[in-house]
């Protein structure tokens, strides 16, 4: 099953009102479930990782519930000026290539279009992740081996 398959279940299951649609194929695991809240479908991906993954998935909530503070709106102001490149795909982060092997991108990195930054795995697939504008890596914003999610924010760029 591939990425294009899953995204069209996910619109299938969203567009015909049932609740939760469990699929198992081979090791993979995924349940979409849907809830009526309003109008608004809200709906919830979930893919069964192996049992580290899913504690490591778990400690970056508890910093997220801290968030509220007063300082907050300038951080916004300053990240404001910096291009965001988010994950394509649900998957798990590689900043390398290979364990033995250098990351592909550090703070400061200058990159160019067409650069690999990161490699996201989905499905036993390694997917490289290249940039689409060129300039410097100022944060990386997920750890090492860490599950993504679509859209996730990975890399903020300056692109001057």
């Amino acid at each position: 099953m591939d990425l294009k398959e899953i995204q069209n279940l996910i619109k299938f299951v969203s567009n015909s009102g049932v609740a939760e649609v469990k699929l198992e194929t081979g090791d993979i695991k995924i349940t979409i479930r849907t809830t009526l809240e309003g109008n608004t479908p809200d709906i919830t991906y979930v893919q069964q990782a192996p049992m580290q993954q899913t504690l490591q998935q778990a400690a970056p909530v508890a910093p997220a519930a801290q968030a509220p503070v007063a300082p907050a709106a300038p951080a916004v102001d300053e990240n404001a000026k910096y291009v965001t490149i988010k994950s394509p795909m649900i998957g798990t982060f590689y900043r390398k290539p290979a364990p033995d092997k250098p990351s592909f991108v550090e703070v400061g990195t200058s990159i160019g279009k067409g650069d690999v930054l990161c490699v996201v795995e989905a499905m036993k697939l390694f997917n490289e992740i290249e940039a689409e504008i060129s300039g410097k890596i100022v944060k990386i914003l997920v750890d090492d081996m860490s599950p993504v999610e679509f859209d996730q924010p990975l890399f903020l760029v300056d692109p001057s």
